[in-house]
């Protein structure tokens, strides 16, 4: 199976399951306690109230018809409109996401970068003291909560040290957000921390493996560097697992946004999901369920495919 024809395949096994996400978004929304005109109306709203809102919605219509208006409005770019904040929900992702991404972005990007050398480092140095104290502390930081994590920054570097600011940059724009540095830097060690625990383990196991390879002895016995062999060799066969797992890590970062941004008072689509949690706005917390879960199915779709190109022994017909 060629190439173009495993994209086609991957591609189309994504759009089903984004169809899938539609459907299970669908029927929460008309699982919500009392239909979907209670919940967003609430306990006091009168029957003639409820019945114009479900006219108002075409939520008299039946299920199926619903549902195919439903989709419409998605490819149209319409999630809703935000009952207590009065505007479009697609208007409010659109200027919240793009600053989620560059936190998360940032977060995995320093999460790699400690993770991919510090795995490697601790693979050459296999049961060694160092390699128990770093095993140690990263099982401390994959278990410790996000939150509790973040508070504990808070307090060494903010109040301690003076070193950053408690608050994360604010602002409308991605300008604004970049323009203070300083302010994300603790939002960013937040949401990398565990991130380094968990890739620097398999980044660890994923080295060992491939060091007991035929093709490093042969190499070792052609008199090659040892840094060469693992910066030529192993280190491009090691990063496999790596960027297969960062695929299925996605929904982790934007779990770990939504706890970061509350904390750190940022101004992205966690927060957005914060507050429309704590109001009980329902087109904005399934707008924010449905973007997230596409991103998940887009992220893992792009793993598989950067895995294909990064190893060649990666069967084209793997599902």
């Amino acid at each position: 199976m060629d190439t173009a024809l495993y994209l086609t395949r991957r591609l189309l096994q994504a759009l089903a399951v984004i169809l899938v996400v539609t459907v299970v978004v669908f029927g929460l929304l008309h699982a919500l306690p009392g239909g979907p005109a209670r919940g967003i109306l609430g306990p006091q709203a009168t029957a003639q109230q409820l019945a114009a809102f479900d006219h108002e919605q075409g939520l008299d219509r039946s299920l199926p018809v619903q549902y195919v208006y439903y989709l419409r409005d998605l490819l149209r770019g319409d999630l809703g409109t935000s009952y207590t904040l009065n505007e479009a929900v697609s208007a409010l992702i659109g200027q919240r996401l793009p600053k989620t991404l560059v936190l998360t972005g940032l977060s995995a990007l320093a999460g790699l970068l400690f993770a991919i050398p510090l795995g490697m480092w601790q693979a050459i140095r296999r049961n060694k003291p160092a390699d128990y104290v770093i095993t140690t502390l990263s099982f401390v930081a994959y278990s410790t909560p996000v939150y509790f994590l973040g508070l504990m920054l808070v307090l060494l570097f903010t109040q301690t040290l003076r070193w950053f600011p408690s608050q994360a940059p604010q602002g409308d724009t991605l300008a604004q957000v970049l323009g203070d540095p300083s302010a994300l830097v603790l939002p960013v060690v937040t949401g990398a921390a565990s991130m380094v625990a968990v890739f620097s383990r398999y980044m660890r196991a994923a080295t060992l493996e491939n060091l007991s390879e035929d093709y490093v002895r042969t190499a070792r016995a052609g008199g090659a560097r040892p840094y060469a062999i693992l910066f030529r060799h192993v280190l491009r066969n090691s990063l496999t697992p790596v960027i297969a797992m960062l695929g299925y890590y996605v929904p982790v970062l934007f779990g770990g946004a939504l706890v970061v941004e509350q904390l750190f008072n940022y101004p992205g689509m966690g927060l957005l999901f914060w507050s429309a949690a704590q109001s009980s706005d329902y087109p904005v917390l399934l707008g924010c369920v449905l973007v997230i879960s596409v991103a998940t199915v887009t992220g893992t779709l792009l793993a598989d495919v950067a895995q294909r190109l990064v190893d060649p022994r990666v069967k084209a017909d793997r599902t």
